[in-house]
């Protein structure tokens, strides 16, 4: 459950699992029992205000459920089905097992109308958007969608990121303009700070190891036992993304840099440069010794038990306890002895393959209206917050400010049953004015954190670009070997087992193993991604 709330947490604000999909299926009327597409055209589909149709329609819906509530009987869903004439027969499927589902479904031809919150990848969405097994979107986008028509006018780097090498758009994302974080950042243990006197955090990284070794021999838990960590990991992935802005990387696998040029990380002297760090703190015992090994709830265990002076989650109370705290610092990125450093790789602000359309679906139209009420202020305030009266309300409508109203027991459990919305990456538009009103005194100290600390320094890595079914295959191919190679050669280097004077004979091997295709493989998509207009 808490593991749940974690992630919504993320996709609401930085905006990136539990059944059988006959268990969650209604008997509701099949597509072949629904209006023929001549129907849901014309006449039954309102192309302004609701209902959308005119006579009442079912269209079926398959999902990721994070199996909180039947969706049927959250009030968002009921709400939706009397302002749109339109219902849904679920064929959801838990989180843990719906990408299996989805693929026997794309397998057997029986199609849903529409998929939801499916995260389709780049490689479904070009071989089955090919074969017509998902519908092009950009002529009903022109015609029955004004909100997601808007926002692809006013930004061309989307439309271009969700547009397929044939030149159709097979899948709509969820978009969040204000996201700055791919993964949570790393913050500081505010205790220790005020234990160690620190009137300013590090700026560069020797200011850090300065002070990760007197965390180590200056006690600052105050408890008598050197049982202090100074920094603590999950095998890297945690922490890697961020430390690697450190010495000018923004991406942990490929990333364009300032001059447009696509880099393999993994063979850049500044990715050496963060395993010197690494291996550094390891030999000095400031890292601890079980990064490795450990799960994130063995390290956030260490947390709680207020031993950790540095580490990453998406907010520093989810690994140390008790409540949100200003005084847990976000790190600044560090400058070292890399030159243009620090930079920080920014999210996108998009999430693909959100939502499709099927070529089961007897009524396109009437559907692209349908989600198209996602992508406006009210339809995002519905699918966030659900109905108005149950976790919040008006305070000033004209000017969309809220204030919320009070519930029994966990507002994010309760919320979740109100709406699909939770646990899962949705269709939709992340508005600022969805939260006016509503953010505490926690929200706007992360905002300001992050106006101060990241996006100075922050560029996305890499567009949201689409390979070709030719340079997919290759690209899986080389991929397979090489990030088992890189990630077993991290690890070594950073514990000393692989001496770091062997760095050139590693670069040369991954040279042999396909590093540099990769860099052209991304490159020619990268430019052909900035020449499509």
């Amino acid at each position: 459950m808490r593991g749940l709330k974690r992630k919504w947490a993320i996709i609401l604000t930085f905006s990136m699992l539990f059944s059988v999909l006959a268990a969650c299926a209604s008997s509701s009327p099949s597509t072949s029992e629904q209006p023929e597409a001549g129907s849901a055209t014309g006449s039954n589909v309102n192309k302004e205000g609701f209902p959308i149709v005119n006579e009442p329609i079912t269209l079926t819906m398959m999902a990721k459920d994070a199996g909180m509530k039947n969706w049927n009987e959250m009030p968002v869903i009921q709400e939706m089905e009397k302002l749109t004439g339109i219902k849904f027969d679920f064929r959801n499927a838990p989180l843990d097992s719906f990408d299996t589902k989805k693929n026997l479904v794309f397998a057997s031809g029986d199609y849903p109308d529409v998929f939801y919150a499916a995260e389709l990848t780049q490689d479904e969405e070009v071989r089955y958007g090919g074969q017509g097994v998902l519908i092009p979107l950009e002529d009903l986008i022109d015609e029955y969608a004004p909100n997601i028509k808007k926002i692809l006018d006013e930004n061309p780097e989307i439309r271009k990121s969700i547009t397929t090498p044939d030149g159709h758009i097979y899948s709509l994302p969820r978009i969040d303009l204000s996201a700055v974080w791919y993964r949570g950042p790393m913050w500081y243990n505010g205790e220790f700070l005020k234990a160690l006197n620190m009137d300013k955090i590090p700026e560069t990284t020797e200011e850090l190891y300065t002070y990760l070794k007197r965390v180590k021999e200056e006690d600052p838990n105050g408890n008598g036992q050197a049982d202090e960590i100074p920094f603590s990991s999950v095998k890297l992935d945690d922490v890697r993304m961020f430390m690697l802005g450190w010495w000018g990387i923004y991406g942990e696998v490929i990333y364009a840099d300032k001059n447009h040029k696509v880099n393999y990380t993994p063979m850049q002297e500044g990715y050496k440069g963060y395993l010197t760090f690494l291996n550094r703190l390891w030999n000095d015992g400031l890292m601890d010794k079980e990064t490795f090994s450990q799960t994130d709830d063995q390290k956030k265990s260490k947390g709680k038990n207020n031993q950790l002076a540095i580490f990453s989650d998406f907010h520093p109370y989810f690994t140390l306890g008790g409540d949100p705290n200003p005084e847990d610092e976000m790190m600044k990125p560090l400058k070292s002895e890399i030159a243009d450093s620090p930079v920080y790789g920014k999210h996108p602000g998009l999430s693909r393959g959100a939502f499709a359309i099927t070529n089961s679906n007897k009524a396109p139209e009437a559907t692209m209206r349908w989600i198209d009420y996602l992508y406006s202020y009210e339809g995002a305030v519905l699918f966030d917050l659900g109905p108005e009266g149950m976790l919040w309300k008006y305070t000033d409508k004209d000017n969309r400010v809220k204030e919320t109203v009070p519930v029994e027991g966990d507002r994010e459990e309760f919320r979740a049953t109100l709406t699909p919305n939770y646990g899962i990456v949705t269709p939709g538009i992340v508005n600022n004015d969805v939260q006016k009103g509503l953010k505490t005194d926690y929200d706007e100290f992360l905002i300001k954190e992050n106006e101060e600390k990241l996006l100075p320094y922050a560029k996305v890595p890499y567009p949201l670009v689409y390979l070709t079914a030719e340079e997919t295959e290759e690209i899986s191919k080389l991929r397979s070997d090489l990030d088992t190679y890189v990630k077993q050669m991290e690890a070594k280097f950073v514990i000393g087992q692989e001496p770091l004077t062997n760095w050139d004979a590693y670069v040369e091997q991954i040279k042999k193993m396909g590093g540099e295709r990769i860099e052209e493989i991304y490159q020619a998509a990268y430019d052909r991604w900035n020449q499509n207009q």
